[in-house]
């Protein structure tokens, strides 16, 4: 809705402010970081390689994040997340503390632990602010919501800030990085969810008249554009909250734990 030095254990760096992204656990240098994607890739969420850096070993990188379906960037130096005292050869990971699956792995969890409930599903949709993911996942976990698909290429790393924000929710929940999330809603509808669109469009359903007692997938698009068109029209029911006064937009973590609680509410009730 309506924003490692090689041979060496994995540290923390101080944030790169100018690029935006923070260190939540970062490993730099060629062997450490092709090592960490061979043996754990479900715990990187990106690699990040130098521009004009290439040869054999950074293939090979690129190639392992690319089959592991993790976040892949070419940057430059200073974009790196590392100091430039340090030898990190052009290459750097971060590690994450979510625990990363496959879509079709955590569709198949999220329905196995219903147990008889209604299941629910967080979409989200480019949220790029690490402050409103953090508090999106907190809001989450503490309404059910266990389980989130979020993109891959436009959404903020799940970094210290996010984990922080979260108060450790992000290792609660299962999460799940796709390329294309219109793509990958129709797999979720094929699993059997209802895919509800939260929209800060005053015309959609008021979200206290849709009936949400089924499998819910919310969808929650991201602070500036909200749901991109082609997601938007994967949704099965477009939903809003409605606002009096003279605002007509939520901080979008905001927005999503009132939706998210209001679900909560009525498949709370029996009938």
């Amino acid at each position: 809705m309506k924003k490692y030095a090689r041979h060496q254990p994995a540290q923390r760096t101080a944030p790169d402010r100018e690029s935006g992204l923070e260190a939540a656990g970062i490993i730099w240098g060629l062997n450490p970081v092709r090592e960490a994607l061979a043996r754990n890739p479900r715990g990187i969420s990106e690699v990040l390689v130098q521009r004009g850096k290439a040869g054999p070993k950074y293939q090979e990188i690129i190639e392992l994040a690319r089959a592991n379906q993790i976040r892949l960037r070419f940057v430059d130096p200073g974009r790196l997340g590392v100091s430039a005292r340090q030898r990190h050869q052009g290459v750097a990971a971060r590690q994450t503390e979510a625990r990363l699956m496959s879509l079709d792995d955590l569709l198949d969890n999220a329905m196995a632990s219903a147990s008889g409930a209604f299941p629910r599903l967080l979409a989200l949709d480019s949220i790029q602010d690490p402050r409103n993911l953090g508090a999106i996942f907190r809001s989450a976990v503490a309404a059910g919501f266990m389980a989130a698909v979020m993109t891959r290429e436009r959404s903020a790393p799940l970094s210290g800030t996010v984990a922080g924000t979260s108060a450790g929710a992000v290792s609660q929940l299962q999460i799940s990085q796709v390329a294309n999330l219109a793509e990958s809603l129709k797999e979720v509808r094929r699993k059997g969810f209802w895919i509800f669109g939260a929209v800060p469009d005053q015309s959609a359903l008021p979200v206290y008249a849709a009936d949400l007692r089924v499998p819910v997938c919310l969808v929650i698009g991201s602070e500036g554009k909200g749901i991109r068109p082609l997601v938007r029209k994967q949704c099965d029911q477009l939903i809003t909250i409605p606002m009096e006064g003279e605002f007509d937009s939520l901080n979008v973590s905001v927005a999503a734990g009132i939706v998210m609680f209001e679900v909560v509410r009525q498949q709370g009730r029996t009938g």
